[in-house]
Formats: C-alpha cells, structure tokens, sequence
C-alpha cells in the first residue's frame, strides 16, 4: 500500500513560508498532500515593517503577535505547523558586523539545533523536504543555519546511531529541494512586465543591487504550476501584519500579470534517492507510484 504523500517546508522566521513556496504548499493541500511547515525561530527580533501592527505589539509584544500571525498563516494555507523554538538571531548590519546575539539560533551548536528538526522528520515522515540553499536565500545568519539545519538533520533522521529514541523510528526523505523564488530572471521578468504596461516598477532598486549578480536561472529543475494558489498565498502574506505592507513591494505587480509571466513557483532539486527527468513541474516526481 503507498504511503500518503507529506511534504515538509523549513523555513527560518513567520512569515517566510508564504513568501517562498506558500502557492506551492496551498497546491499540494489542495490535492491531497499531507503538509507541514516548520518554522526555526519566532521572529523575535526583526522590525514592525507595518504601522497597522503597532498597538497589538505594544500590548502583547513582538513574539506573541508573531506567533498568531503565523497560526493565521497556516490556516489559510492549510498547512500543518510546528515551531523549532529557537530565538531570532536577528539582521546583523555594520563594518565590521557584530558578533552574534548569545544563544540565538545562529549561534547554537548545529548538533543541539538539529535535534527538534530530526525528531520531527522521524514522526511526520515526508517524502520531500523544501529548504533554503547554502546562501540562505540572502545572507540573514537565520537563513544559513536554516539550510545547514535541515540538511544535517535529513541525514541523522535516517541514521539509526544519530539521536536514539528522538522522534521514534529513522526516516529517509527521498527528495531535498531548495526554494529558488527569486531568480534574477523572475525579477527581470515582472520589472519588464511592469514599464511595458506602462505601469510603475518598484524593482528598480532590487535590480540594481542585482547587477553583479550572475544568472541563477541554472539551478532551477523544477517548476510547480501555481498560478491558481496565488491568491491563498497572498491572503497567507497579509496575515503577517507585521511583516507585510498590503501597498508595498510583494503586491505591486497585479496578479493577471503574475499568472501570464510567471505561473510557477521555483525549486532547486538538491538531493534525491528516486529517478526522475529534469525538468520537473512536480516535488513529487518519481514518488507517486513508489
């Protein structure tokens, strides 16, 4: 008998499971697929991006409203969630860069931060599992360790000798796959999208931070028809009150020129124990009929 389909999204801080993937976790409910998204940390230490948000993290603090952002999240997409429990490292910014804030989840050793994440492998046993890459993403120390948390952790889930009895039985996920949402190609993409409607593009300056970018469109294998999610997706983002300006960047290219440019959302396959062909439009390839 096949095992039901369950796919596992970690990700770093509230509020990154809708921006990065959230279509493709509202598509893969929809049919069926069992989906759990993890979350490292609490958010604790980033900014309050939304005015709208101030007087409830005035009364309750940052960390409480950032916790029912997220349970608002995942109802909407549907999602299954469970929190790592980790402090926020937060944005270090200088020259030089300060060290560090004691005992955050970048800072923890990788053994004790893998832990919680191995024994949930173990008793929610996905297939697949969507992280960042060795970049992160973009270099937020919470990004990085994210990426190298999860891939030690897929590996001790399936080895016997690595942390007995956490989370019950060993797990091998049979495939890894890093989001790649924001290739130098999409933004391209909407930017010229945008100035031949004749409308105003807020990519500007994102572009040219990008100049000495190179081409990522490479590493992307994969590519999840979505556009039908997109809407859930946004409606997830604008649960993160504190986090999403509901006028700003995320929305500013209308959602007919977002389905008639680019429909998918992006992944990297990084790892995998099935056979499947490249290019995929499916995390589940190769796992549907074993």
């Amino acid at each position: 008998m096949n095992l039901p389909l369950r796919l596992m999204a970690v990700h770093a801080h509230p509020d990154d499971e809708s921006s990065k993937g959230g279509a493709t976790s509202a598509k893969y409910v929809a049919e069926g697929v069992e989906v759990m998204v993890v979350t490292c940390t609490g958010g604790e230490r980033g900014d309050v991006l939304h005015s709208l948000a101030e007087e409830d993290v005035a009364i309750f603090g940052l960390a409480e409203v950032r916790r029912r952002e997220m349970a608002e999240a995942a109802q909407i997409l549907g999602v299954r969630h469970a929190w790592l429990g980790f402090e926020d490292s937060g944005y270090p910014e200088g020259d030089p860069l300060p060290p560090l804030p004691e005992g955050c989840f970048a800072a923890m050793p990788l053994d004790e931060a893998a832990r919680p994440l191995v024994a949930l492998i173990r008793e929610f046993r996905p297939q697949v599992v969507t992280t960042y890459d060795e970049e992160g993403g973009y270099p937020h120390p919470d990004h990085v360790r994210c990426h190298e948390v999860t891939m030690a952790a897929v590996d001790a889930a399936a080895d016997p000798s690595a942390y007995p009895g956490e989370g019950g039985e060993p797990w091998q996920v049979q495939k890894v796959y890093y989001n790649q949402q924001f290739s130098k190609a999409r933004v391209l993409a909407f930017h010229n999208a945008l100035l031949d409607a004749e409308l105003e593009s807020p990519y500007h300056d994102w572009i040219k931070g990008m100049e000495k970018r190179p081409d990522d469109s490479h590493r992307i294998t994969t590519r999840v028809p979505a556009a039908d999610w997109f809407e859930v997706r946004d409606r997830a983002l604008l649960a993160h009150r504190t986090q999403i300006d509901p006028d700003g960047l995320w929305f500013s290219v209308p959602s007919d020129v977002q389905r008639s440019i680019w429909p998918t959302e992006d992944f990297e396959l990084a790892r995998s124990m099935v056979q499947s062909s490249l290019p995929e439009d499916d995390l589940f390839a190769g796992l549907r009929t074993t």
